[in-house]
This record gives structure tokens, sequence and C-alpha cells, in this order.
């Protein structure tokens, strides 16, 4: 018997709860439950392997079974997951030390076997450099070469010491660091390209450059003092010369002066001794004898002034000096 609230009565007058009108529970194996977590997780890991995104300091190298496909920029992509692989490069400025070794806490380490260069008047000098680049080619950055950056440290080096080599150490150290600087990125440069590993160089600096010992940096400073020496040395003859100089050149336009008016004498003399001449001359021509013992006369009387002279005929035997007639 049933009544309206829900209970029943079996044949013995007993109370039962009736359930016949309340929704039972669902119930779902556990096997699916299972499938489905599964599903979920799986399509989580897919959805999140799919997408990549590329800031502005990266390139992306995509490739598919070793395969380059692409080289994303800046930005989100998608890719096949499990099938594409995606290779983030760096293309930022990096900076690195020829010579010397940057440690980690910043500072400078010495490294002799890399900074002393030989000059090309054959001394040794410690010159250090400050290296910065970038990648230029992230496809040939990741797979033309295993170690690009130490690549790029021997070209450096190779660059350098070929470059220094054709300048001597007193032009190293001082005028000719802006030249080397430009020759050796030059070079770098040209030998980047030939062996095309994805890298290029920004700048080149010289960082320092001194002698490599103690008693090298002595023989510098005499040396050095030296030329101190030299070009005060110098600077003082200078000085004595435009000193002199000027009176050198009055002295000398003063000979010259005397010269010319020596010449113009002497020209004069010999065309008044001409003249002479020739008057003698004619006096010789109109009475040749008279005029040639004449002559004969006065020259003797020149050369022989202290003489007595006696006129004789030859025959006469008596002599008589002519001392009271002069």
């Amino acid at each position: 018997m049933n009544n309206n609230f829900g209970t029943k009565f079996d044949g013995k007058f007993n109370r039962k709860p009736d359930n016949s009108n309340i929704n039972p529970i669902p119930k779902f194996p556990l096997g699916k439950v299972i499938r489905i977590v599964l599903f979920l997780l799986i399509l989580g890991i897919i959805s999140g392997g799919s997408f990549y995104n590329v800031s502005e300091q990266e390139n992306a190298v995509v490739t598919m079974f070793g395969k380059v496909l692409r080289t994303d920029t800046a930005g989100l992509y998608f890719k096949i997951p499990f099938i594409q692989k995606v290779r983030k490069v760096d293309i930022t400025t990096h900076g690195t030390g020829i010579g010397y070794t940057i440690s980690t806490e910043g500072q400078n380490i010495s490294d002799p076997g890399n900074g002393i260069m030989i000059t090309s008047d054959f001394n040794l000098l410690d010159i250090d450099f400050y290296l910065e680049y970038r990648v230029s080619d992230p496809v040939a950055y990741l797979y033309n070469s295993d170690q690009p950056e130490e690549i790029l440290k021997n070209i450096a080096l190779s660059s350098v010491r070929s470059v220094v080599a054709d300048f001597s150490v007193d032009e190293a150290m001082t005028t000719a660091k802006g030249q080397i600087q430009s020759e050796v990125k030059e070079d770098m440069l040209r030998e980047l390209n030939e062996q095309n590993i994805g890298l290029t160089v920004v700048n080149i600096t010289v960082q320092d450059s001194e002698p490599p010992t103690d008693a090298i940096k002595q023989a510098f400073k005499a040396v050095e003092t030296a030329k101190q020496g030299a070009d005060t040395a110098r600077n003082n003859a200078l000085a004595y010369q435009n000193e002199q100089l000027p009176s050198a050149e009055a002295n000398a336009d003063k000979i010259v002066q005397n010269a010319e008016a020596q010449k113009a004498s002497r020209i004069a003399e010999a065309e008044g001794q001409v003249v002479r001449f020739n008057e003698m001359y004619e006096q010789y021509s109109l009475y040749p004898y008279i005029t040639k013992k004449r002559m004969f006369y006065e020259t003797m009387e020149e050369v022989l002034p202290r003489l007595k002279v006696i006129i004789t005929d030859g025959s006469t035997q008596t002599m008589l000096p002519l001392d009271s007639f002069q």
C-alpha cells in the first residue's frame, strides 16, 4: 500500500522508504575520466609549444627535419609542434678584449701571450684592443661553424699583428693609433666576409699601448729623454740660425758690393791701360827705335832702381859715372 508521503508498507505492516520518485546520481567509469584528463593535458602541451615569441634583441631560426625554413624577427609566431624547431640568436652588440681578458667583476686582466706585438723597427709592444661585434647572419652563425666567437678572436689577433708590424713603435704608441684601428677593422671585415661565420665587426679601438717589461720601459723613457734633448738642441740651433742669418746675409751683401766695386775699378783701370797702350803703340809706330829704347830704360829704372847706370859705346877706355846727373 502506498501513501502520499513516499512510504510503503509490506505485508507485515513494516515501513520502508520509497525512492522511486528521487533522481539517481550518475556514475562515470574511471578510465573515461583519465582519458579526458590526459587529452586536456596533451592539448595544453601542444598549444603551449606551438607559439613562440621573438624579442627585439633576437632573431629566431626555424628548421624542419634539419632544413632551415625561415628567420623570424621580433613578434609572435606559430610552429608545428615536435616537427619544427626554433633556435633564438642574440643580435645585440657584444664586446671582448684583445690582448687582455675581462673578469666577471669587470676588471681587465693582462694577456701577454696575445697582447705583445712586434713593430716594423723590431721592437716589442704590449698593445690592447677592445672589439665590439654582433651577429649579422643568424643562419651562418648557427650552422657554418662550431665556435664562431673563437674564430672571430683568432681573426682579430691575426689582423692586429699584421697591421702593427707595419708601424714603428713610436707611431704605434702615439700618432698612428687611429690609422691602426681603421686598418685592423678593414682587414677583419674582409676576412669575416670570406669565412662567412655570421659575425661582423662594429668597432675596434686601441685601449692601451706600452713597452712589455720594466727594462724596456726604462729604455723607452731614456729614448724619450734623448728625443726631448734633441728637440731642445734643434730649437736652440734654429734660434741661433735665425739670429745669425740676417747678420751673415748683410756681410754677404757687403762683400758682394765690395767685389762689384772692385770689379768696376779693375775694369776701368784695364780700359785705361788699354788706351795708354794704344797711344804708346801709335808713338812706337812713328819712332819705333827711340820708343823701344825709352821703354827699355824706363823699365830698367823700375826694375833696378838702386843700380848705377853707366853709358858706354863699348870702346871707351874711361867710364864716367852718371850720379851727378841724377
